[in-house]
């Protein structure tokens, strides 16, 4: 496979953000207690840095199999203090029916790093990427044993907003 550069989120990338405590303050951040579980809500922007696409077919169509991998710079809500960045891959695992593909992905955050996967579909549409739910799987340092949801939904070229839902 010969890889595609690419400057824009054209294809889907699963960017799930969670933060640490100084990140948080800067961040939207709601804390609540619910019994021993500590939940959080916290808003961050994602800027795309690079990305990647290694097409299976020479031609460079889609097909099931390609795979993107892309690094992004996390920045607080208002899209000022940069507190972090995020690398990961997605495969395409469709390629009817406007696509689908799954992405494992990394956060490297003051205080530790954060696992999170799941599946986006709808990336090959024509018009922005699409939003998606993705599933904290796990992390280490502050954000061990966390789990959750984050909640992705592009706002211009090469940026998303994420909504992350931490509970540990």
């Amino acid at each position: 496979m010969r890889p595609i550069r690419a400057a824009c989120l054209g294809t889907a990338t699963a960017l799930v953000l969670a933060c640490a405590p100084v990140a948080a303050a800067a961040a939207a951040d709601t804390d609540s207690t619910h019994g021993k579980d500590k939940h959080r809500v916290i808003t961050l922007i994602g800027r795309l840095v690079q990305q990647t696409r290694f097409p299976v077919n020479s031609d460079g169509s889609p097909a099931q199999g390609d795979r993107t991998v892309f690094r992004s710079d996390l920045y607080d809500k208002d899209d000022k203090i940069k507190l972090g960045e995020t690398g990961g891959t997605c495969t395409t695992t469709r390629v009817g029916e406007g696509g689908a593909e799954v992405c494992v992905v990394t956060y490297t955050l003051p205080g530790g790093q954060l696992s999170v996967q799941g599946m986006v579909f709808g990336h090959l549409n024509v018009g922005p990427p699409p939003s998606f739910d993705n599933g904290i799987t796990g992390g280490t340092g502050e954000f061990d044993r966390a789990r959750g949801s984050v909640h992705a939904d592009t706002i211009a070229t090469g940026k998303r907003r994420f909504t992350i839902d931490l509970q540990r």
